[in-house]
Parts: C-alpha cells; sequence; structure tokens
C-alpha cells in the first residue's frame, strides 16, 4: 500500500475513472494499464455484496492485487449493508479512497471516523432516491459525494439525468459554505460520450465510466475522448 495519497490532487482537476465492473477480468492487468496510460484519473472499483444490492462483485483482494501493477489511485465503492466491517480491510489493501452509502447501516460519523483514522479519502454516496440533502451536514468532512445516475447494482443501465439536479445542490451548498472546489463531485452510472458534458456542466468533476470505456473496441481511445469530451 502507498502511504500517503495527497487527497488534494485528487479534488482539483475533472478526471475520467474506469470502472472495472464492465472489464474483462482475464485481461483486468493489461486493461487497467491500457486507461492508465490513456490518461484516466483513477480505478473506480464497485465492491457489491449481493444484499444491498442485487449483485455481487468483488472484494479487497481485488484491491491488493490493482494496488501492485497501477499508479492510479483506486477508488473503492461500496455498495454493501455494513460498511463498517470492511473498511479496514479496503484500506489495508491498498484503497486511496472509499465512498459508502448514506443508506446503508453505520453511523455515517462513525465511519467517518474509521476512514480519517486510516487516512483514507473519504466520501459519501448517495442513491437515485435518496434527497441529496440528507448528507450535507457531512459536507465540511467529506473529499467526495458520489451520485448514483443509475439504480446501483448493474453496469450498462441508461442514465437517470434527474440526478444531476442533486450536483447542482451540491455545488450550491459548498459555495455557499465559501469553498466550492474542495469536494469532488462523481457521477456513476450510464456516464458516456452523450451525457458526459451534461454531467460536467451540472458541475461533476469525475466521471465513473464502465461500459463506455471496457465495452468499446478501444479502451484506451474511448478514455481520451471522454478526456476530450469533459474539457471541451
Amino acid at each position: 500500500m502507498r502511504f500517503p495519497v495527497d487527497l488534494n490532487s485528487l479534488v482539483m482537476t475533472l478526471s475520467i475513472a474506469p470502472s472495472i465492473l464492465s472489464a474483462d477480468f482475464a485481461r483486468l492487468g493489461e486493461l487497467v494499464r491500457t486507461v492508465e496510460a490513456a490518461g484516466a484519473g483513477q480505478v473506480h472499483i464497485d465492491v457489491m455484496d449481493g444484499h444491498f444490492v442485487p449483485n455481487l462483485t468483488m472484494g479487497p483482494v481485488v484491491v491488493q492485487a490493482l494496488r501492485s501493477i497501477t499508479e492510479l489511485p483506486l477508488d473503492v465503492h461500496l455498495m454493501i449493508t455494513d460498511p463498517g466491517e470492511y473498511l479496514e480491510a479496503f484500506a489495508a489493501a491498498g484503497a486511496d479512497h472509499i465512498s459508502f452509502h448514506v443508506e446503508a447501516n453505520g453511523d455515517v460519523g462513525a465511519l467517518l471516523d474509521q476512514l480519517e483514522e486510516r487516512g483514507v479519502g473519504k466520501g459519501i454516496a448517495v442513491n437515485p432516491e435518496t434527497a441529496v440533502e440528507e448528507i450535507f451536514e457531512f459536507l465540511p468532512r467529506l473529499d467526495m459525494v458520489v451520485v448514483m445516475t443509475v439504480n446501483p447494482g448493474f453496469g450498462g443501465q441508461a442514465f437517470l439525468s434527474d440526478n444531476l439536479e442533486k450536483v447542482r445542490k451540491i455545488r450550491r451548498e459548498m459555495e455557499g459554505a465559501g469553498d466550492p472546489k474542495k469536494i469532488k463531485i462523481e457521477v456513476d452510472g450510464g456516464v458516456d460520450r452523450g451525457t458526459i458534458v451534461e454531467c460536467r456542466d451540472a458541475g461533476a468533476d469525475v466521471f465513473v465510466a464502465g461500459s463506455a470505456i471496457f465495452s468499446a473496441e478501444d479502451p484506451a481511445e474511448a478514455t481520451r475522448e471522454l478526456i476530450t469530451l469533459a474539457g471541451s
């Protein structure tokens, strides 16, 4: 595990975060190196427990394996019922940033305390049906908010554009606090060449893209195209 990650470097620029949920796991190392060389800003790792969402994916061993082959920040998104039981394992495996859902079990403040103690970036994710105002009290402690623009569980879903209003609300709340760029806003779900500019214009600055990159004929070119569109 690399110590410490410079969290300020994660909150200053637009960033494409390829989601390995859509990658061919038989070629995972090769594909991660490909998107890293193409300019991806971080690697997004969706962890699902088959209970909080109707899918079952990967655990700390995948994070540990990726830590050994890439210098990119590892952005772990816990879509699990009891995140507090696993924060330590993912931090020890090499996660640079961990987000958990406000809808999950556990005291949010205590979970953020755990991440602070480990020096890991802190994030809260918000499902489409959840009012974003539920997390406003925690914004001063966060490095990132993850706004779900699909219902979590499976890749390749249609983009739910109404959730971009949450991004705008977070930006307004941050501007009212006098620190509009302290927290990154990550949009997760349905981000592709047709939606990324809309996400950026709403105020997002991290764009999770799974199928748009790893289902493309040329993942490197798809990554570069999204980078160009986000900055256009």
